[in-house]
């Protein structure tokens, strides 16, 4: 029954939503036809809202690629009512939020989250977006250079690349084919070549699409759904309905012409990767049937039988992922990703020959229904028993989805297959056929094969037609090996049922303390969901010991993983999770998921390490595939390459790159085998169990681990002595000292620049890490906006929040192709000296905001057992047990006075600060590199210019660990 309020359409439409879901839904239609789903709920603690804009990059005008992300871009600037500059993302970013948005092929999604108690205003500003935006000349130019700064930085991307080369191999007249994320060639350079004024065509493509009928809103807050649609109402009814159409594009993008090809391209990366990609039916359009989910299901399965489990056992892939990929209402494809080894790349033929044989496997089976139905009930268990996650992140998607799906599948979407119809997957599963695929084929063992330049990244490439008969003739040559379905899934959940948690503990505590373990416990007492989460830290000495311990304890951990692929995928899939990677004092376990049959995996992880023998066909393929990682951090971003330098410099124990790769070329399968009982001889695990789990079960796990590793007649494992408990520690910069460390960017064809400005300041201490963390606060948008917005020094810009081992700083990061930089620290002094302005000139009703909105992000609770055991567990690992540090921080930050915070910027942070500890480390890229000898020699004084990095690492006093202050006690 609908009914009417304000000329707003209610529709009492029943709109599908978790079993476990508390939270309150409407759809509304304002008089303006946009469509609205209003959320209440009560609990939350962040307020959202996010709008989709039907019209994306395939509308781009011809001869202004970029123009839809370039106007996504613009609409943070100002508006009519608002038109301060960025004031929008100001007053998100002081009241403890954040805002982002993204362009798609036919999508513009706009969204934010804030605290609150702010949110009516800042919906205000959103609204104005859609209403009357500012979009000056000023702004305009300078908004291009940070669209040719995004371009800049995703030129040497891989990803990007073939996505790019992809789109160019199909056909020019449709709008696939176009270049998406514009630069300054195509928003400046051409245009105005041809007379064309990029502001106009901008203001003329916003107000031919942006229009009220083709925009959904949904808005997230805390109050009623009557209020919350009150606020709706008086603020989105201004946009304007000019009854445009959401444009289509009916057609395909490939024509015979583009498929039935074989493309070889040259990547930056060492790695050989095949994409194999069919166009087909569009899913969406059989969303509840799901054919394509069926099929990446069983292509890319793990299992015994698997295409996967075959090529890994050959030593010719590393990884396969199978799904549909590219798609609107129109078009689709769908694509197996396989990452090759070297001797894979040798076997390529064969590979595709098994890829077809297994597609052909699919097409004489037939449709399974107990497959269909068990995916469908792993679906609907993850679907009902979801965890809730920020407003923002959950939002997004519903507002995409309310484009595409009936009302009653907002918050679902495709993601609850529930119609068994086997005709419907049997369409899609011949569709995959010889006569119609394209095969991508990277490796940059085909350097100076190639003819031909993809114009947008200049990709280097060659392509050749291949034929049904090529195919047939690979499969009939491929490797005869047993290809069969998937077994049935022991994994999946019966019991979901919740512990009575006896024990109401709201912090973890120590239950259980032996030579051998400490066990931390928390059961759920906040999130009713049938899941636990359990951490492991194996804390070995020998582990980190030298750079051939860490590599060699590296090998083990992918090993151990590796072995136990076939088994673990099938709780994967069912929706347990597991991981074992390096730790700082070792290696870590993880598992999180669904309790019931979470033991079962534990217990058989243990039993693996316990039984650990080195296969040596396995090592040769995780030794590669670790070279090639290593080889391949040259390519990183310069600003992750000023991270990197920066930890090295700071955390002890740690060795560079370069020396773990050297470790790798000489390391033998027998080294493993004869390191990892070593490793495992001292041992100790801190442990900590959350979740819908009993405190006995708990121990129980424990007992059980300390039995199959210590209580053995010949133990695996030995406790530790008491002086081997291993600790991290931070190298302790001198007062009033400048530090800097200059180094060429590792990629000499990276033209990118970047630098790091860390400032350390203290030791974990409630009441200094409020005055920090205020002082992030009041700064982070005046960064942004000044170093971006109006410098435009680069797209990444940000101002981070720095915590090595409860040792506490912040830290300035830019990336930027237009200045080096020694430029660009310079700016950061000349920031600190307008932050110091700011402070100083801080009203009393400013300083109190920003603390109320600090104390509101401190109040957030935690959304899931995730979010909250990562929580816990990071006081446990670096040894500062302050599991009450929330509301420790919230009781000193209100008694803190603004002249408090001031003083503390004056002592640590502004500019010549007496107790100043400042870390420049500046990467630079091609372009800037004769910059470096200057800037070395205009380097201020007092500071120290760091030449080898462990040497000055070595000869500096470290901060104390929290880990040497004596053992808790039970």
């Amino acid at each position: 029954m609908a009914v009417e309020k304000l000329n707003t359409t209610v529709e009492s439409v029943e709109i599908l939503k978790p079993r476990t879901d508390n939270r309150e839904y409407r759809r509304i239609v304002l008089k303006n036809s946009l469509q609205v789903l209003l959320i209440s709920d009560p609990d939350t603690d962040k307020c959202a809202a996010s709008m989709s804009v039907s019209v994306g990059s395939f509308s781009d005008p011809q001869g202004l690629e970029g123009l839809a992300h370039f106007l996504e871009h613009m609409l943070f600037y100002a508006s009519e009512k608002y038109p301060e500059e960025d004031s929008y993302s100001k007053y998100i970013t002081e009241h403890g939020g954040s805002t982002n948005a993204y362009t798609s092929s036919e999508e513009t999604n706009y969204h934010f989250d804030i605290n609150t108690d702010s949110f009516n205003e800042a919906l205000d500003r959103f609204a104005q977006f859609f209403i009357k935006p500012l979009m000056s000349a000023d702004a305009t130019m300078r908004e291009i250079k940070a669209v040719d700064s995004e371009n800049q930085k995703n030129l040497l991307s891989d990803g990007w690349r073939m996505r790019q080369l992809q789109k160019h191999l199909s056909k020019e007249d449709y709008p696939f084919h176009k270049f998406s994320t514009g630069n300054m060639d195509t928003l400046h350079v051409r245009p105005q070549a041809r007379g064309v004024d990029t502001r106009n065509e901008l203001i003329k493509f916003y107000d031919e699409h942006y229009s009220a009928n083709i925009m959904h809103l949904v808005v997230y807050g805390k109050e009623s759904l009557d209020k919350i649609q009150d606020l709706v109402e008086g603020m989105f009814q201004e946009i304007q309905n000019t009854n445009k159409s959401i444009p289509r594009f009916p057609g395909q993008p490939c024509t015979p012409d583009h498929l039935q090809i074989l493309v070889k391209a040259v990547p930056i990366k060492q790695g050989h990767k095949l994409s194999v990609s069919w166009p087909v039916t569009p899913s969406i359009h059989h969303y509840e049937e799901a054919p394509s989910r069926y099929l990446g299901h069983l292509i890319g399965h793990e299992g015994e039988g698997s295409l996967f489990h075959a090529l890994k056992t050959l030593g010719w892939a590393t990884g396969l992922s199978a799904g549909e990929g590219d798609w609107t209402l129109d078009y689709s494809f769908f694509k197996v990703s396989i990452d090759l080894t070297d001797a894979g790349h040798e076997h390529m033929q064969e590979i595709l020959g098994l890829l077809f044989r297994y597609v052909q496997l699919l097409q004489q089976t037939g449709v399974c229904q107990w497959i269909f139905d068990e995916l469908s009930a792993i679906c609907e268990t993850k679907f009902h028993y979801q965890d809730k996650v920020p407003p923002m992140s959950y939002i997004v998607d519903i507002a995409s989805n309310m484009q595409i799906f009936p009302t009653k599948d907002w918050l679902v979407g495709s993601s609850l297959p529930s119609k068994y119809n086997p005709a419907t997957v049997q369409k899609i599963v011949d569709e995959l056929s010889p006569s119609n695929v394209r095969i991508f084929w990277e490796s940059q063992k085909f350097e100076g094969q190639t003819d031909k330049v993809e114009p947008w990244y200049t990709t280097a490439y060659s392509l050749e037609k291949i034929t049904s008969s090529t195919i047939q003739d690979w499969v009939q040559s491929a490797p005869d090996v047993k290809l069969h379905l998937p077994a049935p899934n022991v994994f999946i959940p019966t019991d979901l049922s919740l512990k009575d948690a006896k024990d109401k503990e709201t912090v973890p505590v120590l239950l259980r303390n032996s030579p051998f373990s400490r066990l931390w416990y928390k059961p759920d007492t906040m999130f009713s969901k049938p899941k636990a989460y359990v951490k492991m830290d194996f804390n070995c000495p020998l582990a980190v010991s030298s750079p051939d311990a860490a590599v060699l304890t590296d090998i083990f951990t992918r090993l151990l993983m590796d072995y136990l692929n076939e088994y673990a995928y099938y709780a994967q899939v069912a929706g347990l999770y597991y991981g074992v990677s390096l730790s700082d004092n070792g290696f870590e376990l993880t598992l999180l998921g669904y309790n019931h049959k979470l033991r079962n995996l534990l217990e058989t992880v243990i039993g693996k390490m316990a039984n650990f023998e080195v296969k040596p066909d396995r090592f040769a393929v995780i030794k590669e595939t670790v070279t090639k990682e290593y080889q391949n951090y040259k390519f990183r971003q310069p600003y992750h390459q000023t991270m990197y330098y920066c930890s090295l410099i700071l955390q002890d124990q740690t060795w560079p790159w370069t020396e773990e790769l050297e470790v790798l070329s000489h390391l033998e399968a027998e080294d493993v085998a004869k390191f990892v009982p070593m490793l495992l001889s001292r041992t100790f695990f801190e442990c900590y169990i959350a979740g819908n789990v009993e405190s006995n079960e708990a121990e129980s796990m424990v007992k059980h681990i300390e039995d199959v590793l210590f209580n053995n007649p010949k133990p695996i494992c030995r406790p530790l002595f008491p002086s081997q408990h291993l600790t991290n520690r931070v190298v302790k910069l001198e007062e009033g000292m400048k530090y800097f460390y200059h180094q060429d960017g590792s990629n000499p064809s990276d033209e990118n620049s970047a630098l790091v400005h860390y400032i350390q300041v203290h030791r974990d201490d409630f009441a200094m890490n409020i005055k920090l963390q205020l002082f992030g606060l009041v700064a982070k948008q005046a960064t942004f906006h000044q170093l971006r917005t109006v410098e435009q020094l680069g797209y990444i810009t940000a101002l981070a929040q720095r915590n090595d081992s409860g040792i506490h700083g912040v830290q300035f990061i830019i990336q930027s192709s237009v200045k080096g930089p020694g430029h660009i620290d310079s700016r950061v002094e000349s920031l600190l000296k307008n932050l110091e302005t700011k402070l100083h000139e801080m009203s009393d009703e400013e300083f109190k905001s920003n603390v109320t909105a600090l104390i509101d992000m401190k109040l957030e609770k935690h959304k899931n057992l995730k979010e909250e055991s990562r929580f816990y567990w990071r006081e446990i690992q670096t040894g500062t047990l302050k599991f009450n540090r929330k509301e420790a921080e919230v009781a000193a930050l209100r008694q803190l006075q603004k002249q408090e915070l001031i003083d503390f910027f004056d002592e640590y942070i502004k500019v010549g600060a007496a107790r100043k500890k400042s870390l420049s480390i500046r990467v630079y890229g091609s372009q800037h590199l004769k910059e470096m000898a200057t800037d070395k020699e205009e380097v201020p004084s007092p500071s120290v210019e760091i030449e080898d990095i462990v040497g000055f690492r070595k000869s500096q006093p470290l901060h104390g660990s929290f880990r040497g202050c004596g053992q808790p006690k039970l």
